[in-house]
Protein backbone atom coordinates (compact mmCIF):
# COMPACT_ATOMS: atom_id res chain seq x y z
CA UNK A 1 0.00 0.00 0.00
CA UNK A 2 1.45 3.43 -0.93
CA UNK A 3 2.65 5.58 1.94
CA UNK A 4 0.34 8.46 2.83
CA UNK A 5 -1.00 10.52 5.71
CA UNK A 6 0.85 11.74 8.79
CA UNK A 7 4.36 10.42 9.27
CA UNK A 8 5.88 11.60 12.56
CA UNK A 9 9.57 12.45 12.41
CA UNK A 10 10.08 11.16 15.93
CA UNK A 11 12.51 12.69 18.41
CA UNK A 12 15.08 10.55 20.17
CA UNK A 13 14.55 10.82 23.94
CA UNK A 14 17.55 11.05 26.24
CA UNK A 15 17.81 10.64 30.00
CA UNK A 16 20.95 11.56 31.91
CA UNK A 17 22.69 11.86 28.55
CA UNK A 18 21.84 8.31 27.47
CA UNK A 19 19.29 6.88 25.07
CA UNK A 20 16.02 6.57 27.00
CA UNK A 21 14.65 3.29 25.66
CA UNK A 22 11.54 3.21 27.83
CA UNK A 23 10.69 6.76 26.79
CA UNK A 24 11.18 5.87 23.14
CA UNK A 25 8.77 2.94 23.40
CA UNK A 26 6.22 5.10 25.24
CA UNK A 27 6.40 7.73 22.51
CA UNK A 28 6.02 5.14 19.75
CA UNK A 29 2.94 3.66 21.41
CA UNK A 30 1.41 7.09 21.95
CA UNK A 31 1.91 7.97 18.30
CA UNK A 32 0.30 4.77 17.06
CA UNK A 33 -2.62 5.11 19.48
CA UNK A 34 -3.18 8.69 18.25
CA UNK A 35 -3.69 7.49 14.69
CA UNK A 36 -0.55 8.54 12.83
CA UNK A 37 0.24 6.67 9.62
CA UNK A 38 3.97 6.07 9.95
CA UNK A 39 7.16 6.79 11.87
CA UNK A 40 10.37 8.36 10.60
CA UNK A 41 13.29 7.59 12.87
CA UNK A 42 16.85 8.95 12.89
CA UNK A 43 16.11 12.07 10.90
CA UNK A 44 17.28 15.54 11.86
CA UNK A 45 14.43 15.62 14.40
CA UNK A 46 15.85 12.40 15.84
CA UNK A 47 19.36 13.89 16.16
CA UNK A 48 20.74 10.96 14.20
CA UNK A 49 24.19 12.43 13.76
CA UNK A 50 24.75 12.68 17.51
CA UNK A 51 23.93 9.00 18.08
CA UNK A 52 26.60 6.33 18.05
CA UNK A 53 26.30 3.49 15.54
CA UNK A 54 25.21 1.21 18.37
CA UNK A 55 22.53 3.66 19.49
CA UNK A 56 21.24 3.98 15.94
CA UNK A 57 20.91 0.21 15.65
CA UNK A 58 19.10 0.13 18.99
CA UNK A 59 16.61 2.83 17.91
CA UNK A 60 15.84 0.97 14.69
CA UNK A 61 15.49 -2.37 16.47
CA UNK A 62 13.19 -1.04 19.20
CA UNK A 63 11.03 0.81 16.68
CA UNK A 64 10.69 -2.14 14.31
CA UNK A 65 9.84 -4.47 17.21
CA UNK A 66 7.20 -2.05 18.53
CA UNK A 67 5.67 -0.68 15.34
CA UNK A 68 6.19 -3.26 12.60
CA UNK A 69 2.87 -4.40 11.23
CA UNK A 70 1.06 -1.47 12.87
CA UNK A 71 2.51 1.45 10.92
CA UNK A 72 5.35 1.71 8.38
CA UNK A 73 8.80 2.41 9.81
CA UNK A 74 11.04 4.74 7.81
CA UNK A 75 14.67 5.33 8.71
CA UNK A 76 16.75 8.40 7.93
CA UNK A 77 19.95 7.06 6.38
CA UNK A 78 21.34 10.12 4.60
CA UNK A 79 25.04 10.98 4.83
CA UNK A 80 27.29 13.27 2.84
CA UNK A 81 29.34 10.22 1.84
CA UNK A 82 27.60 8.02 -0.72
CA UNK A 83 29.35 4.88 0.54
CA UNK A 84 28.16 5.49 4.11
CA UNK A 85 24.64 6.30 2.88
CA UNK A 86 24.52 2.93 1.15
CA UNK A 87 25.88 1.12 4.22
CA UNK A 88 23.37 2.79 6.56
CA UNK A 89 20.53 2.04 4.14
CA UNK A 90 21.52 -1.61 3.82
CA UNK A 91 21.65 -1.83 7.61
CA UNK A 92 18.15 -0.35 7.92
CA UNK A 93 16.91 -2.85 5.35
CA UNK A 94 18.51 -5.74 7.23
CA UNK A 95 16.95 -4.59 10.51
CA UNK A 96 13.44 -4.60 9.05
CA UNK A 97 12.69 -1.02 8.01
CA UNK A 98 9.88 -0.42 5.52
CA UNK A 99 11.60 2.44 3.73
CA UNK A 100 14.37 5.03 3.97
CA UNK A 101 14.41 8.82 3.86
CA UNK A 102 17.66 10.15 2.43
CA UNK A 103 18.70 13.77 2.69
CA UNK A 104 20.76 15.32 -0.10
CA UNK A 105 24.52 15.20 0.61
CA UNK A 106 25.16 18.13 2.94
CA UNK A 107 28.35 20.23 3.25
CA UNK A 108 29.91 18.79 0.05
CA UNK A 109 27.44 20.80 -2.10
CA UNK A 110 27.56 18.50 -5.15
CA UNK A 111 26.35 19.57 -8.58
CA UNK A 112 22.96 18.43 -9.84
CA UNK A 113 24.74 15.60 -11.64
CA UNK A 114 26.46 14.65 -8.39
CA UNK A 115 23.09 14.57 -6.62
CA UNK A 116 21.72 12.29 -9.33
CA UNK A 117 24.69 9.92 -9.18
CA UNK A 118 24.47 9.78 -5.37
CA UNK A 119 20.88 8.52 -5.44
CA UNK A 120 21.49 6.37 -8.51
CA UNK A 121 24.22 4.48 -6.64
CA UNK A 122 21.89 4.06 -3.66
CA UNK A 123 19.06 2.75 -5.83
CA UNK A 124 21.41 0.10 -7.22
CA UNK A 125 22.31 -1.20 -3.76
CA UNK A 126 19.02 -1.35 -1.81
CA UNK A 127 15.55 -2.66 -2.54
CA UNK A 128 13.62 -0.59 0.02
CA UNK A 129 11.42 2.31 -1.09
CA UNK A 130 13.61 5.44 -1.13
CA UNK A 131 12.24 8.87 -0.24
CA UNK A 132 14.40 11.84 -1.13
CA UNK A 133 14.67 14.63 1.40
CA UNK A 134 15.11 18.08 -0.08
CA UNK A 135 15.96 20.60 2.65
CA UNK A 136 18.22 23.35 1.25
CA UNK A 137 18.26 25.17 4.60
CA UNK A 138 20.21 22.29 6.15
CA UNK A 139 22.02 20.72 3.21
CA UNK A 140 23.00 23.89 1.35
CA UNK A 141 21.74 22.52 -1.99
CA UNK A 142 18.38 22.28 -3.74
CA UNK A 143 17.16 19.39 -5.89
CA UNK A 144 16.16 21.22 -9.06
CA UNK A 145 13.11 20.08 -11.00
CA UNK A 146 14.95 18.55 -14.01
CA UNK A 147 17.08 16.52 -11.57
CA UNK A 148 14.02 15.41 -9.60
CA UNK A 149 12.32 14.20 -12.78
CA UNK A 150 15.39 12.08 -13.57
CA UNK A 151 15.51 10.74 -10.02
CA UNK A 152 11.83 9.83 -10.01
CA UNK A 153 12.50 7.36 -12.80
CA UNK A 154 15.13 5.39 -10.87
CA UNK A 155 14.33 1.96 -9.38
CA UNK A 156 13.01 2.10 -5.79
CA UNK A 157 12.62 5.92 -5.80
CA UNK A 158 9.17 6.18 -4.20
CA UNK A 159 8.82 9.85 -3.33
CA UNK A 160 10.20 13.00 -1.76
CA UNK A 161 9.94 14.87 1.49
CA UNK A 162 10.00 18.49 0.33
CA UNK A 163 11.16 21.12 2.80
CA UNK A 164 12.33 23.64 0.22
CA UNK A 165 9.94 26.21 1.65
CA UNK A 166 9.01 27.43 -1.84
CA UNK A 167 5.33 27.01 -2.70
CA UNK A 168 6.10 28.09 -6.26
CA UNK A 169 8.71 25.35 -6.62
CA UNK A 170 6.34 22.84 -5.08
CA UNK A 171 3.57 23.77 -7.51
CA UNK A 172 5.89 23.31 -10.48
CA UNK A 173 7.01 19.99 -9.02
CA UNK A 174 3.48 18.65 -8.57
CA UNK A 175 2.55 19.61 -12.12
CA UNK A 176 5.63 18.03 -13.73
CA UNK A 177 5.65 14.88 -11.59
CA UNK A 178 1.97 14.26 -12.22
CA UNK A 179 2.62 14.30 -15.97
CA UNK A 180 5.66 11.98 -16.01
CA UNK A 181 5.73 9.94 -12.79
CA UNK A 182 2.21 9.80 -11.28
CA UNK A 183 3.17 7.05 -8.79
CA UNK A 184 5.92 9.21 -7.26
CA UNK A 185 4.68 10.57 -3.90
CA UNK A 186 5.31 14.07 -2.59
CA UNK A 187 5.20 14.74 1.15
CA UNK A 188 5.29 18.08 2.89
CA UNK A 189 8.38 18.53 5.04
CA UNK A 190 7.30 21.76 6.72
CA UNK A 191 4.39 21.64 9.19
CA UNK A 192 3.21 25.17 8.44
CA UNK A 193 2.85 24.35 4.72
CA UNK A 194 0.92 21.11 5.18
CA UNK A 195 -2.43 22.59 4.16
CA UNK A 196 -1.29 24.34 0.95
CA UNK A 197 0.79 21.34 -0.08
CA UNK A 198 -2.13 18.99 0.50
CA UNK A 199 -4.24 21.29 -1.65
CA UNK A 200 -1.63 20.99 -4.41
CA UNK A 201 -1.63 17.21 -4.16
CA UNK A 202 0.75 16.10 -1.41
CA UNK A 203 0.17 12.61 -0.01
CA UNK A 204 0.69 13.85 3.54
CA UNK A 205 3.26 15.36 5.87
CA UNK A 206 6.44 14.17 7.56
CA UNK A 207 5.81 16.18 10.68
CA UNK A 208 7.75 17.55 13.63
CA UNK A 209 4.78 19.02 15.50
CA UNK A 210 2.98 15.66 15.54
CA UNK A 211 5.51 14.61 18.19
CA UNK A 212 3.41 16.74 20.53
CA UNK A 213 -0.08 16.76 18.96
CA UNK A 214 -0.28 13.68 16.71
CA UNK A 215 -4.07 13.39 16.79
CA UNK A 216 -4.62 16.99 15.66
CA UNK A 217 -2.06 16.84 12.85
CA UNK A 218 -3.48 13.52 11.65
CA UNK A 219 -6.97 15.01 11.63
CA UNK A 220 -5.82 18.03 9.60
CA UNK A 221 -4.20 15.76 7.00
CA UNK A 222 -7.23 13.46 6.85
CA UNK A 223 -9.60 16.36 6.34
CA UNK A 224 -7.43 17.76 3.55
CA UNK A 225 -7.05 14.36 1.89
CA UNK A 226 -10.84 13.98 1.89
CA UNK A 227 -11.40 17.43 0.40
CA UNK A 228 -12.77 18.92 3.63
CA UNK A 229 -10.62 22.02 3.36
CA UNK A 230 -12.99 24.03 5.54
CA UNK A 231 -12.26 21.76 8.51
CA UNK A 232 -8.59 21.42 7.57
CA UNK A 233 -8.25 25.20 7.47
CA UNK A 234 -9.85 25.53 10.90
CA UNK A 235 -7.35 23.07 12.36
CA UNK A 236 -4.49 24.74 10.52
CA UNK A 237 -5.18 28.07 12.20
CA UNK A 238 -5.62 26.40 15.58
CA UNK A 239 -2.20 24.79 15.22
CA UNK A 240 -0.45 27.71 13.51
CA UNK A 241 1.04 29.21 16.72
CA UNK A 242 2.55 25.80 17.48
CA UNK A 243 3.83 25.40 13.91
CA UNK A 244 5.57 28.74 14.28
CA UNK A 245 7.00 28.40 17.78
CA UNK A 246 8.28 24.87 17.02
CA UNK A 247 10.90 26.48 14.78
CA UNK A 248 11.76 29.53 16.88
CA UNK A 249 15.17 27.87 17.16
CA UNK A 250 16.64 25.02 15.18
CA UNK A 251 14.66 21.76 15.24
CA UNK A 252 14.41 19.68 17.45
CA UNK A 253 15.31 22.06 20.30
CA UNK A 254 11.82 23.67 20.63
CA UNK A 255 9.76 20.50 20.13
CA UNK A 256 11.76 18.57 22.73
CA UNK A 257 11.33 21.45 25.18
CA UNK A 258 7.59 21.49 24.44
CA UNK A 259 7.30 17.76 25.02
CA UNK A 260 9.08 18.03 28.36
CA UNK A 261 6.75 20.88 29.38
CA UNK A 262 3.79 18.64 28.52
CA UNK A 263 5.10 15.62 30.43
CA UNK A 264 6.30 13.56 27.47
CA UNK A 265 9.64 11.78 27.24
CA UNK A 266 12.16 13.88 25.36
CA UNK A 267 15.04 15.18 27.46
CA UNK A 268 17.48 17.76 26.21
CA UNK A 269 19.30 17.76 22.90
CA UNK A 270 22.86 16.61 22.58
CA UNK A 271 25.62 19.09 21.84
CA UNK A 272 26.20 21.03 19.70
CA UNK A 273 22.47 21.70 20.16
CA UNK A 274 21.52 23.04 23.58
CA UNK A 275 18.51 24.30 25.51
CA UNK A 276 16.21 27.10 24.38
CA UNK A 277 17.16 30.67 25.11
CA UNK A 278 15.20 31.91 28.17
CA UNK A 279 13.13 34.37 26.14
CA UNK A 280 12.17 31.67 23.63
CA UNK A 281 11.33 29.27 26.43
CA UNK A 282 8.86 31.82 27.79
CA UNK A 283 7.32 32.29 24.34
CA UNK A 284 6.94 28.53 23.96
CA UNK A 285 5.37 28.15 27.39
CA UNK A 286 2.90 30.94 26.59
CA UNK A 287 1.80 29.21 23.38
CA UNK A 288 1.38 25.85 25.13
CA UNK A 289 -0.63 27.43 27.93
CA UNK A 290 -2.81 29.37 25.49
CA UNK A 291 -3.52 26.17 23.58
CA UNK A 292 -4.21 24.41 26.92
CA UNK A 293 -1.53 21.81 26.28
CA UNK A 294 0.12 22.44 29.63
CA UNK A 295 -0.54 24.38 32.81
Amino acid sequence: MPLKGTITALITPFKDGQLHEEGLIQNIRAQINAGINGLLMLGSTGEAHTLSSEEQVRVITLTVNEAKGKVPVLIGTGHNCTKQTIEKSQQAQKLGADGIVVVTPYYNKPSQEGIFKHYEALSQNVSLPIYLYNVPGRSGINIELPTLLRLAGLPHLAGIKDASGSVSQMADTFYAIRQKHPAFSIFCGDDALTLPMMALGAKGVMSVVSNLVPKQVAELVTYAANGRFDLAQKLHYQLLPLFQIAFVEVNPVPIKAAMEMCGLSAGECRLPLCGLLPENRQKLLHVLQTMQLTK
